[in-house]
């Protein structure tokens, strides 16, 4: 698949890890071109670091790996956004990570939704840390008794969810459909909540929220 990632930051630089491990046509972007420039180069293959406006030329989704207050501008200055599958990975977390800005009866989800309308908006990755999605799949995930983490995405748009579900798949993960956007409103929830246990309770971030049958 051909994917633009725009925010070159810990996550953004985590995907492009993950992707191009995954033999993904990668184009990244960030505000500071030569910041995206850095990490294509790190991470080398077929990663290139490219303008913001034309991050979304000629391919099949959008990973959006920005904070939430930047989210619907950087998304707003892409060009050939309608119609478009955006990934949106982020929680809107307050500055000082004592909670969300958003929830209940909207989402960061949604609110970026509203702000974008032609483009078809999938809730996904929010509650993988940067350390497990930057670590390119060796043989033994999924294997030995360990399971693959599951990432859960949510979203309107049947197609651009089942583009999602093949990307969290080809990067050997386990996508678990949650639904429609709105669901974004208990998935951000999640992810506050997996940042605590992370940061605050001291579990480390090499943890993820699991569903499983009882």
């Amino acid at each position: 698949m051909k994917i633009g990632i725009i925010g070159a930051g810990h996550m953004g630089s985590a995907f492009a890890r993950r992707l191009a491990a995954a033999d993904h046509e990668l184009a990244l972007t960030a505000r500071d071109l030569d910041e995206a420039r850095e990490v294509a180069t790190k991470v080398g293959g077929k990663v290139r670091a490219v303008p913001q406006a034309e991050v979304a030329e000629g391919t099949d989704a959008l990973i959006l790996a920005v904070p939430y207050q930047q989210a619907a501008d950087a998304l707003r200055a892409v060009r050939h956004t309608d119609g478009k599958a955006v990934v949106d990975i982020t929680n809107p977390l307050k500055p000082d990570m004592s909670g969300l800005l958003v929830g209940h009866t909207t989402s960061a989800a949604e609110e970026i939704q509203r702000a974008v309308p032609g483009a078809k908006v999938v809730k996904a990755f929010n509650t993988v840390f940067a350390q497990i999605l930057g670590t390119p799949p060796s043989g033994g995930e999924g294997a030995n008794g360990h399971p693959k983490v599951q990432v859960f995405y949510a979203g309107d748009d049947a197609g651009a969810k089942d583009t999602v579900r093949r990307l969290i798949e080809s990067a050997a993960f386990e996508a678990v459909d949650a639904g429609p956007l709105a669901n974004a409103r208990y998935l951000e929830p999640l992810g506050m909540l997996n940042i605590w246990f992370g940061h605050v309770a001291g579990r480390g971030t090499g943890n993820a929220p699991r569903w499983v049958p009882a």
